[in-house]
C-alpha cells in the first residue's frame, strides 16, 4: 500500500479514463493550473451523490482561481455512462474500478467499524432525506473518502483523509486556501 500524502508532497501523476473520453494523463489534464482531487466511493452511493451535488454548487470557487476539480469514483465507465451524462457535471469524473488511483494517493478502505461509524450513518440518512437514492454497489463498500488541493506546480497544499464514509471537508473553500 502507498503512503498517505501530506501538504508539501508532490501530487502523484497517473493515467485515467472517464466514462466518455479516452485515456488522459493527470498532469496534462491539469496543466499549470491548481486542481482539487476528491475521492468518493461510487456513483450509486447516496452520500457520494450528495457530495457531488455540493461540489457542483461550489465549483465556481475553484474555477475563479483558474483551477479544475476531479472526482475519483470506484464506478466502472460503463456504469457511469449508463446513469449520467458528461454535460451534467462541471468537473471531471475519473473512473477507477480497480482502485489504482486510490492506492497511489494512499486512500484506504476502512473496516466495518469506520463504515458503520455514527457520523457516516448520519451522512447516509441526510443524503437519503434529501432525495438521493442508493444505486448499484461497486468496489469496496468500506472505501473511505479523501480530498486534496494542489498548486499549478502539483504541490499538495491541502490533504484530508476521511475517517468514515461521510467525513469530507465542509466546502471547497476549505480546500482551496493557498492554491
Amino acid at each position: 500500500m502507498y503512503s498517505k500524502l501530506a501538504p508539501g508532497n508532490k501530487a502523484p501523476d497517473f493515467k485515467f479514463k472517464t466514462a466518455w473520453d479516452d485515456e488522459f494523463n493527470f498532469y496534462d489534464a491539469v496543466g499549470n493550473n491548481p486542481a482539487v482531487l476528491i475521492f468518493l466511493r461510487y456513483y450509486g452511493c447516496p452520500v457520494c451523490q450528495m457530495e457531488m451535488a455540493k461540489i457542483k454548487q461550489e465549483i465556481d470557487l475553484v474555477s475563479k482561481k483558474g483551477g479544475r476539480v476531479f472526482v475519483v469514483l470506484q464506478s466502472a465507465p460503463e456504469t457511469l455512462a449508463s446513469l449520467t451524462n458528461k454535460e451534467d457535471w462541471p468537473f471531471t469524473i475519473i473512473s477507477d474500478p480497480q482502485g489504482k488511483v486510490f492506492q497511489l494517493y494512499g486512500v484506504d478502505a476502512g473496516g466495518i467499524i469506520k463504515y458503520l461509524h455514527p457520523a457516516g450513518l448520519i451522512a447516509a440518512i441526510k443524503a437519503i432525506s434529501r432525495g438521493f437514492r442508493h444505486g448499484k454497489f461497486e468496489g469496496k463498500e468500506t472505501q473511505l473518502p479523501a480530498a486534496f488541493a494542489m498548486t499549478g506546480d502539483k504541490l499538495i497544499k491541502y490533504a484530508h483523509y476521511g475517517e468514515n464514509i461521510g467525513d469530507m471537508p465542509s466546502s471547497l473553500s476549505e480546500m482551496i486556501i493557498g492554491i
